[in-house]
């Protein structure tokens, strides 16, 4: 069995939120929990008094929690956590009221600005004042296409102290790929940043504002937020109004806090919409509570003070995830932009000037980064960075060993998983654990996380499907114009009847961990044998010729065959020699059933805005099927190079 990779002091291990945690588990219910195992076997079988130990340990507040936990605990879905009580989301992340820094912000290397925490407050009440004035109330929805910058934050704090939902949308997305989402939940308001830097340049985002709103005839106020510029021009936009004026004089004071119960939606998310027009996840309000606590203060170790660095859009569910940071009274450090302008050192520029504790980023930037050449470790001091966390897709173990060489030694590296459907993880870090090359190192507390094969049975070191056993908090409230709920329980609960099926294709390892290997829906199949694409990553990947590539399976001869795109570097072109050492290595390093019978090279890959390759859209297209939903990807002239390639023709 290989060494950890990294190893908790014992110092380390008796500080921690979750250690703590563990001795208030003990006195509230008289019980010996003595390892995460001990805490993580309780919060299954005690799924309501370790939900209440939660609430309480991470302060949550509510004008009544009521006498019942779990009402319908059996029923998936159908499950209602703390069905009586009466709470606000805003109030729990704006309950610290002092001068210490809330929000620090970097618009890659245009923009500077800081905010403390009475700063954020008085700003949340200004803005929900005004929204109160315009008529925005409970249950209305508040949409944003917005930058990852400070006003999102104030927006959606005051949209959900209103008791208004809140959804939003990254500035890169286009006009359709706003509509399509935004439509269907048809906002009152929509606030919006003039425009956005990235690499270098200003974008601007009100031409194509203006073609949005034209098609949401529901919106009576867009609010515009200066960011490239201080006074564009609004004569194209009969409804906008600019930040300031649309808060006028109005003055802070205490906020209302609207008492609402637990389910209440407060966010609308998006699937990727590869297969069609994004679905509307809503979730609610107390689920997110518990759960982004739980993961933050206990899985995550934040506590007050620490400052909290995720890279993310607006348009992707890890920003709503970030934000959550202020439950730990943390200081969440945002940046908007490219992670690689002027270079790819620039987010450790920012953990070393910030001094960082927590830094969130994605597998894609950590590979980016070592196929750069980069040693942030050797040039910058990454002594304040005490957690590194990645997600978006597995974490390679070559990534895995870059980040303790060439990062940090000392690190506590948590690959965490989970999705936009949970707004939360199933698996992730656990503080008190070693890590593991290539493994995520625990099953999230609370989360009866298993491993099942066709017929649901339970898998152990064997490869299978994701799926939850038992309710958990964020389970979506609902989708959007789904009033009978067929298509959230097709969803999620169709390939096992009461039992959550995520989509993931992974394996549970002897020490509990798990290994992701991709999407289930995503997974090759060839010779019946169900095949995860990461698998394949992983070993092309790690190839110096090799800067990305993706997999998909080809229904070939009544069959299907594995075909591999690669994008090579600069230098590189592919030719026999070169497919033959990929195939060789993929052969050598996985089963003959992962070799690709094809290998083509190309330019682009396809992403949605989240980053994520989309295996599914790239199927499609060599299959010559329509892509009905293209303004869903960041990158759609990319499909091109995957339509009428002759080489795939025998």
């Amino acid at each position: 069995m290989a060494p950890p990779l990294w190893t908790p002091s014992a110092e380390r291990i008796a500080n921690s939120n979750m250690a703590e945690f563990m001795e208030a588990v003990e006195k509230d219910w008289n019980v010996t929990i003595e390892s995460y195992n001990d805490l993580h076997n309780f919060s299954i079988q005690e799924n309501e008094k370790f939900w209440q130990s939660l609430r309480d340990y991470a302060g949550l507040a509510a004008s009544t929690w009521g006498d019942v936990v779990l009402e319908d605990g059996d029923k998936m879905p159908g499950a209602k956590f703390f069905p009586q009580a009466k709470l606000n989301f805003a109030e729990n992340y704006l309950k610290r009221r002092d001068d210490g820094e809330a929000i620090i912000f970097w618009g890659e290397d245009k923009v500077r600005r800081r905010l403390t925490f009475n700063e954020l407050y008085d700003t949340v009440s200004r803005l929900a004042q005004a929204l109160r004035d315009m008529g925005v109330t409970t249950g209305d929805r508040v949409g944003a296409y917005m930058p990852n910058m400070p006003e999102a934050i104030i927006g959606m704090l005051a949209t959900t102290s209103i008791g208004a939902i809140w959804s939003s949308c990254s500035p890169d997305f286009g006009v359709q790929g706003v509509v399509d989402r935004f439509a269907q939940i048809e906002p009152k308001v929509v606030i919006s940043a003039e425009g956005y830097f990235y690499n270098g340049k200003s974008h601007d985002s009100l031409g194509k504002l203006k073609d949005i709103l034209a098609q949401l005839p529901s919106v009576e106020k867009a609010i515009i937020v200066p960011y490239t510029r201080e006074a564009p021009s609004l004569k194209d936009l009969p409804k906008a109004v600019m930040w300031e004026d649309f808060i006028g004089d109005i003055q802070p004071g205490n906020i209302v806090f609207e008492q609402l119960p637990f389910d209440h939606p407060v966010y609308i998310l998006y699937s990727s919409g590869t297969t069609g027009v994004p679905k509307c996840i809503v979730h609610g309000a107390g689920g997110l509570l518990l759960q982004h606590a739980k993961e933050h203060i206990l899985h995550c170790g934040i506590k007050p003070n620490d400052r909290v660095f995720y890279f993310t859009t607006c348009g992707w569910m890890m920003w709503n995830w970030l934000v959550s940071s202020l439950l730990a009274q943390a200081t969440l450090l945002l940046y908007d932009g490219s992670p690689f302008y002027p270079d790819g050192n620039v987010t450790f520029d920012y953990a070393e000037q910030e001094k960082m504790t927590f830094f969130g980023t994605s597998a894609k930037f950590i590979d980016a980064v070592n196929k750069g050449g980069l040693e942030p470790g050797k040039n910058h001091d990454l002594s304040s960075v005490q957690t590194m966390a990645s997600t978006g897709s597995p974490l390679s173990p070559e990534s895995f060993r870059f980040v303790y060489d060439k990062i940090k030694s000392d690190i506590h590296l948590a690959s965490i998983s989970g999705g936009t459907d949970i707004a939360a993880c199933f698996v992730l870090g656990n503080p008190l654990a070693p890590v593991y090359i290539g493994e995520i190192q625990a099953r999230a507390l609370a989360m009866d996380v298993d491993v099942f094969d066709d017929e649901g049975k339970s898998l152990h070191q064997e490869k299978g499907d994701l799926v939850c056993k038992k309710p958990f908090p964020s389970m979506p409230v609902k989708f959007w114009n789904d009033p009978d709920g067929a298509k959230y329980k097709s969803a999620y609960f169709e390939q096992f009847p009461n039992v959550w099926c995520h989509g993931d294709w992974v394996e549970l390892t002897e020490r509990g961990g798990m290994v992701i290997y991709g999407r289930s829906d995503a997974t090759l199949n060839p010779g019946g044998v169900r095949i995860g694409t990461a698998e394949i990553y992983r070993q092309v990947e790690s190839m110096d010729e090799v800067v990305e590539g993706i997999v998909i399976g080809q229904e070939w001869d009544h069959d299907t065959r594995v075909v591999l795109f690669v994008i090579l570097r600069e230098d590189i072109t592919l030719d026999d020699n070169l497919i033959k050492k990929i195939q060789t290595r993929v052969r050598q390093n996985c089963t003959p059933r992962h070799v690709p019978a094809k290998v083509l090279q190309v330019m682009d890959i396809p992403r949605t805005k989240s980053g994520k390759i989309t295996e599914l859209a790239v199927r499609d297209v060599v299959h010559g099927r329509t892509i009905k939903n293209q303004e869903a990807l960041a990158n759609p002239e990319a499909l091109a190079q995957f339509t009428g390639r002759s080489e795939l023709e025998g």
